[in-house]
């Protein structure tokens, strides 16, 4: 019996959701839908109550939380909602000197690159995030029966940042540490996987049903160096929250020759880009997976009947999967009309209806 046929407390009331069924590879009425981004800045009501809020103290807020994960639900009838924060809430928490940039994005002020900086990683307690608490306590409440998945940067994602001091196209300062002093690497790795296993801890143990590790810039690696420098982290985080029998998912974006290998770090369910169709993503997989994705984002600026006829493209190559969560394979695009995915949500539940 897998981790995730073992419902318990808030989780029990979402255990029979299209969604949660479909992570199990269970039959489902219809194909779930939800997607990434979809509490943010293709919403106006987003905008309206964001307005002249920082993006980092907007994550603190537990009231802001709640509304603004709830309005994707209301507005698309997905069938999840994703809980509202940044990869970078717990290290804030921590007690890092980072922002958010408008445009830029995280920004941290002194990088970490030496032993010596790893002092400053220091543990995270669910104190130092008891707003995270607050709101999913109050987001479970709202939501019923429609599950609230939590989430999580991924440790490679977060170093990158660390290192990096910010976005990075090239990874050098990551790369040449990884490389360079792959002991210092692996300890560094190490250290920010027990912070996101903390931090997803908390989210499940407040209510979440689902937990989605993102990997947002690992698909700038090699598969051997994935294998040697990363998937010992990533598999600490999962194997961390298997107890809970919650749903693991495993996203990152460019990652078509890793597939395989973010599977075997432990998720129950891989998330997939628009890069790879997904029979040849299940191929590439392996058994014992769901899969979620994987529509290009950009496909939304197309008229109607084109939206169709590429999202019908995805569902037919998910055809033969176990399960199948569907999603876009990156996240929502600011500019994008809100009613296309609207639409989207009405298309897929219609044409999988079983």
């Amino acid at each position: 019996m897998s981790a995730i046929d073992r419902p318990s407390g808030q989780q029990t009331k979402t255990y029979e959701s299209p969604f949660m069924k479909a992570c199990r590879r269970e039959p489902v009425p219809h194909t779930p839908v939800w997607f990434m981004r979809q509490a943010g800045r293709s919403l106006p009501e987003y905008l309206k109550v964001r307005e002249g809020i920082p993006m980092l103290e907007s994550c603190m807020r537990p009231e802001l939380v709640t509304e603004i994960t709830l309005q994707p639900v209301r507005r698309h009838k997905v069938d999840a909602a994703i809980y509202f924060s940044d990869i970078v809430v717990p290290l804030k928490a921590i007690g890092l000197d980072l922002d958010i940039k408008p445009g830029i994005g995280p920004v941290v002020a002194e990088p970490i690159r030496t032993r010596g900086d790893l002092a400053r990683l220091r543990d995270l307690t669910p104190d130092d995030v008891s707003y995270v608490t607050e709101a999913i306590g109050m987001l479970t409440g709202e939501l019923g029966a429609t599950p609230l998945i939590g989430f999580a940067g991924a440790p490679f994602t977060l170093a990158s940042y660390l290192v990096e001091g910010g976005p990075s196209r090239n990874h050098e300062h990551t790369k040449a540490m990884m490389y360079g002093d792959p002991e210092l690497w692996a300890d560094l790795l190490d250290r920010l996987a027990d912070i996101t296993s903390a931090f997803l801890k908390v989210q499940i143990e407040a209510g979440a049903s689902a937990v989605q590790l993102f990997d947002s810039w690992v698909g700038a690696l090699a598969p051997a160096d994935y294998r040697r420098s990363v998937l010992p982290a990533s598999a600490k985080v999962f194997d961390a929250v298997a107890p809970y029998g919650v749903p693991r998912i495993h996203f990152g974006v460019g990652t078509g020759e890793l597939l395989g290998l973010m599977g075997e770090a432990g998720a129950d369910v891989v998330g997939v880009d628009w890069r790879v169709p997904l029979d040849e993503a299940a191929r590439r997989v392996g058994p014992g997976k769901a899969l979620q994705g994987n529509l290009d984002p950009a496909v939304l600026f197309a008229p109607p009947a084109a939206v169709e006829t590429k999202a019908r493209e995805v569902l037919d190559a998910a055809a033969g999967l176990e399960g199948h969560v569907f999603n876009l394979g990156h996240g929502v695009l600011p500019s994008m009309d809100p009613d296309a995915l609207t639409r989207l949500v009405e298309y897929v539940h219609t044409r999988t209806a079983r």
